[in-house]
């Protein structure tokens, strides 16, 4: 087995390292304080091509694999959890439109992405709707031009011939506020049979009549990055925003939680590596009894322990990333597990950091206590660390699902 990265890889990797040290990391936690999402900074990682990474080169990206973005998602949690999350969910949604979506449709939301000049969505959660992504509410109606004319009277009631028409909320939206356009997943069908059918993703802009977005304040972390509740109230959207085949949208949402959660764990990867690089550089600097408290052999093994386990869940994270650019049939249980085990590992090192630091990490004048609290988000969105003990499970007993 080949441990080493790529030529091209590490050249990445060392360029990211020195953009989110010189531009990221010293503006933390100003952002963190102000909850304000980093324009800025994202304009500047589109520029390196950060934004975007997997869009291919056609439509305006670099084409990275997926190992590669996990490295850039590493490097730039490892600096700012938060403002990370900005840069990278830029992005968040160009995969359904790359493997489903129309040459149109790729063109003309995929390139501005990449290139810096818009920012994208996905729309999943409700309210009521967390895990359980079979029960989402929002609902999404076709109506014909005929219908909108001989409802309003007038023969110039629907301009784009047949269209659709949203309503329902969406919750805790990345980018909600911010975004330029969202792939949302709705109920076409409600009558089709089976739990998983009837769903379809669908671009709506965020400039269309009826669409609201409330930002969301007061988080526990990741406060650089925008959260949002969607509202949709009659929003109407032509045929051709559909994504893929009608119907079929929860299938393909499914197809990529592998891939997601693949980055999930990058960031709980990156997060415990800040945390625990953080905490060595205070241990050798900070001095009791006349002494770093380095040279403490409790100190040694906290330091020992949290790297260890942070190049660990960075193994297994690589193995997954690994498996999505091979096709490899065992990817979903190694995401989950990848995903499970990183968030866990991020936690943990986030709260030795902090323990390391005294009271000292318990005030935001040391980055930690930044981490400590960013890392928390990693155990829940993208499938909670029950969800990813389940799905483990049930690949082990070999069913799928039903």
């Amino acid at each position: 087995m080949d441990f080493a990265l790529s030529e091209e890889q590490t050249q990445v990797r060392d360029e990211v390292r020195r953009f989110a040290e010189n531009e990221i990391k010293p503006v933390g936690t100003e952002y963190d304080t102000e909850e304000r999402f980093p324009h800025e900074l994202v304009d500047e990682a589109a520029e390196l091509g950060l934004v975007g990474a997997n869009v291919p080169l056609e439509y305006g990206g670099v084409g990275y694999d997926y190992l590669t973005n996990i490295i850039i998602t590493e490097e730039l949690f490892a600096a700012d959890p938060g403002i990370g999350l900005s840069i990278t969910s830029a992005a968040f949604g160009t995969d359904a439109l790359v493997e489903f979506g129309t040459e149109e449709q790729k063109e003309e939301y995929l390139r501005p992405v990449a290139e810096g000049e818009a920012i994208m969505g996905s729309a999943i959660s409700e309210p009521d709707v967390g895990s359980d992504v079979s029960s989402v509410a929002t609902s999404a109606e076709k109506d014909t031009a005929e219908q909108s004319s001989a409802s309003s009277g007038t023969p110039e009631a629907s301009q784009n011939g047949d269209e659709w028409v949203i309503n329902g909320n969406k919750m805790w939206i990345t980018n909600g506020s911010v975004g330029d356009f969202f792939v949302v997943l709705c109920k076409t069908d409600p009558d089709a049979e089976g739990r998983y059918n009837g769903f379809s993703q669908i671009i709506v802009e965020s400039d269309r009549d009826g669409f609201q977005a409330d930002k969301i304040t007061g988080k526990l972390g990741i406060r650089a990055s925008d959260t949002a509740e969607l509202i949709f109230d009659d929003v109407r959207v032509p045929e051709e925003n559909l994504v893929g085949t009608r119907g079929a949208g929860f299938l393909q949402l499914m197809q990529f939680f592998d891939e997601t959660r693949t980055v999930v764990a990058a960031q709980g990867v990156g997060i415990a590596r800040g945390a625990a690089e953080r905490a060595l550089d205070y241990a050798e600097e900070r001095e009791q009894f006349g002494q770093p408290i380095s040279e403490f052999q409790a100190i040694q093994h906290k330091l020992a322990d949290m790297h260890t386990k942070t190049e660990a869940a960075r193994q297994l994270t690589y193995k997954s990333a690994w498996s999505v650019d091979h096709a490899d049939d065992q990817l979903t249980q190694l995401a989950s597990m990848a995903k499970e085990y990183a968030s866990r590992i991020a936690v943990d090192v986030a709260d030795e950091a902090v323990q390391i630091h005294g009271g000292a990490g318990y005030v935001n004048d040391f980055d930690v206590e930044r981490f400590y609290r960013d890392a928390k988000i990693t155990q829940i969105y993208e499938g909670t660390t029950e969800i990813q003990k389940n799905i483990i499970a049930r690949e082990l007993l070999g069913k799928g699902i039903a």
